[in-house]
């Protein structure tokens, strides 16, 4: 995107993995998949910047030349960017990737990334996360397809092989993002998301003296988030009611 940051060296070597983010000019601080990394840094980008419905972003083969990350990368950072109503595709000799125009969702999704510096925003990501979470899980139940919750278990399984407390958070905050994708409110979501944002990026180790601790975590989080995932595949909202209180507790 040198059409808005300047000149800038490719961030990554060919394999995906960052050589250098800083040189990219984009804030690539807290990653859960690379995709997922790429995309929450455009759209600060766009943010930070102030860029207007209509401004050129750039296009798919400068986004790759400026970061590294392989096609596939790219291309399912801006299927996010634009499900989340960030980012439209033009197409023709004078198309690419543009600000979209700005709708409720994305002007609460701006706000919810400026509260990310105030020192209570962890906590209150937990607070409101919890509060919201029946209404996702329970939109999730009434809406699942067969193809969802394959997904759902997909991740359940990540989670349960994960070897360390990073992998296993980031199955985690994967999980809770699927499962919000699927509930039809897409104010909901927004929020939801947003601060899911927020506690991926300040979730680190809490068990690393203490091994007996960090297995009865793992394997209490493992058994209440495969209950909550076969709660929303039953589509009964009691259990799943049931099933987020277990997990909010």
């Amino acid at each position: 995107m040198t059409q808005n940051s300047g000149a800038v060296q490719p961030a990554v070597q060919d394999s995906g993995t960052p050589r250098n983010a800083a040189a990219s000019g984009l804030n690539l601080a807290a990653p859960r998949s690379r995709a997922e990394h790429l995309a929450a840094a455009l759209e600060e980008r766009v943010r930070a910047q102030g860029l207007e419905p209509g401004a050129l972003v750039g296009t798919l083969p400068s986004l790759r030349e400026e970061t590294g990350y392989a096609r596939a990368t790219v291309s399912e950072a801006v299927r996010l960017l634009r499900e989340r109503g960030v980012l439209e595709i033009r197409p023709g000799r004078t198309g690419g990737l543009f600000v979209a125009e700005t709708s409720p969702v994305v002007r609460l999704r701006h706000t919810l990334l400026t509260v990310g510096e105030q020192p209570s925003a962890v906590m209150d990501a937990i607070e409101l996360r919890d509060h919201l979470e029946e209404l996702i899980d329970v939109g999730a139940a009434r809406c699942r397809t067969d193809a969802d919750l394959a997904e759902l278990r997909l991740l359940v399984g990540n989670m349960e092989s994960s070897t360390d407390w990073d992998g296993l958070m980031r199955a985690n905050w994967a999980l809770h993002e699927r499962i919000a994708a699927i509930c039809p409110n897409a104010m909901a979501r927004a929020v939801y998301i947003g601060t899911l944002g927020h506690l991926a990026s300040s979730a680190s180790s809490r068990f690393d003296e203490d091994e007996a601790a960090a297995a009865a975590y793992r394997a209490d989080r493992l058994r209440v988030h495969a209950e909550l995932v076969e709660a929303i595949a039953s589509g009964d909202i009691a259990t799943v009611r049931q099933a987020v209180t277990n997990h909010n507790h």
